[in-house]
């Protein structure tokens, strides 16, 4: 595996093999690496003494010369723990809940989803598996192993199951297959949308994935949505090649919540492999991107530190907005201390807990409030302006700056 910037962390022996897990190929490099980033940072955890001790792992970005793929080739499955300590749902937020909304009520339209069986992998809490039954008069089944039944229950005709989906529950029945922020999380990706595709053997289910957009992350310099949960790492032109080359018949490809999403829409494919779409882009395309991040992003930390050190020592109070990984990341990354004192959160089941790696406690917007910052770094610029309503609302102004 040849190496684009190995002096940004020390050289540590990748347990996994060097190729590619989406297509084999062995002509990689790895680009990105960093010592220490929390092995799970939406666990929620009781004392700062518990957070900041809890395992880290080793961060090694590696990419694909044939098929594009990026992910974590350091990443080891055995260290994660998806379970109902972990708080990952994004429902507490008015933004969020209106954009799910608009994408159950699309897919219902455009697909007749009315009276169908829907079944969704990765279904967290359940919101979105509900709300789409809810809307359609669908039955649902769900499988999330961090599944909370006493967080807001199940919709008519919508079951969960606590578990992974893995071939053990293929002969599970399914007119509509939902898999929303999960597949960024496997790390054996061809392997699982295979599993899928058996699944489905000669009938007509339709597929939705959705998954962060790797191509925004390194233009943007986005070192904070490069944590260790998300071992894989997609652009337009490497989702498609893994639906296609798993025996999928990619039908639309496209981007939504500011740039930060991909939806990936597919059919069963019976043979020929369906052309490739407009927004998918080449391995060479996006190699160029890749040498971009590599480049820049050591000068885009050094100026978040640099930022931080000056709001200190102009005796700013200074708050995180935003206590999910994103949040996480960008706190270990840039080895954050006593430059922010909270992290904020509108989920009040994160609220009084403290953030992996730093220990920093994460807060109501309430009481973030009443301890006067005189700036909030706000993790997602989508919610800037829920933000800023926020604040008014709590009667109190601040320079609001996004990442």
């Amino acid at each position: 595996m040849e190496s684009l910037n190995a002096h940004m962390a020390p050289a540590l022996p990748a347990p996994g093999p060097a190729g590619c897990p989406g297509c084999g190929s062995a002509e990689t490099l790895e680009f990105y690496s960093f010592s220490g980033a929390p092995v799970h940072s939406v666990l929620l955890f009781a004392t700062r003494e518990a957070a900041a001790g809890y395992p880290r792992g080793e961060i090694r970005l590696a990419f694909c010369a044939k098929c594009g793929f990026i992910w974590n080739s350091s990443y080891q499955h055995k260290l994660q723990e998806y379970s109902e300590r972990c708080e990952e749902t994004q429902g507490f937020s008015e933004t969020y809940n209106d954009f799910a909304r608009r994408l159950a009520s699309d897919l219902i339209e455009r697909y007749g989803l009315r009276g169908k069986h829907i079944l969704e992998i990765g279904c967290g809490k359940g919101e979105f598996l509900n709300l789409i039954c809810e809307l359609g008069g669908n039955t649902g089944r769900g499988f999330d192993p961090a599944f909370r039944e006493e967080r807001g229950g199940c919709a008519q005709g919508v079951s969960f199951v606590k578990d992974f989906y893995s071939e053990k529950y293929t002969d599970e029945p399914a007119d509509f297959m939902v898999c929303k922020m999960t597949l960024e999380h496997i790390g054996e990706t061809s392997k699982f949308i295979s599993v899928i595709r058996r699944a489905l053997g000669e009938k007509e289910t339709r597929v939705f994935f959705q998954v962060p957009d790797v191509t925004r992350v390194l233009r943007e310099l986005a070192f904070w949505d490069v944590y260790y949960e998300h071992c894989s790492y997609f652009s337009p032109g490497s989702l498609g090649r893994l639906f296609r080359s798993s025996g999928f018949e990619v039908t639309g490809i496209t981007r939504g919540y500011g740039g930060q999403y991909l939806f990936l829409e597919a059919v069963p494919s019976a043979g020929e492999a369906s052309p490739h779409l407009p927004i998918e882009e080449e391995p060479d395309e996006l190699r160029n991107v890749v040498d971009f991040f590599s480049e820049n992003v050591i000068q885009k930390t050094a100026l978040w530190r640099h930022k931080l050190r000056e709001f200190r020592k102009s005796g700013y109070r200074t708050v995180l907005w935003g206590s999910g990984s994103k949040g996480v990341a960008f706190l270990t990354t840039l080895g954050i201390t006593d430059e922010i004192k909270y992290v904020v959160d509108v989920n009040p089941h994160r609220c009084g807990t403290f953030m992996a790696g730093t220990g920093h406690e994460i807060v109501s917007p309430a009481f973030a409030a009443s301890y006067k910052p005189d700036a909030v770094i706000l993790m997602n610029p989508v919610y800037k302006s829920e933000v800023v309503m926020e604040l008014e609302r709590l009667d109190h102004s601040a320079e609001v700056l996004t990442v």
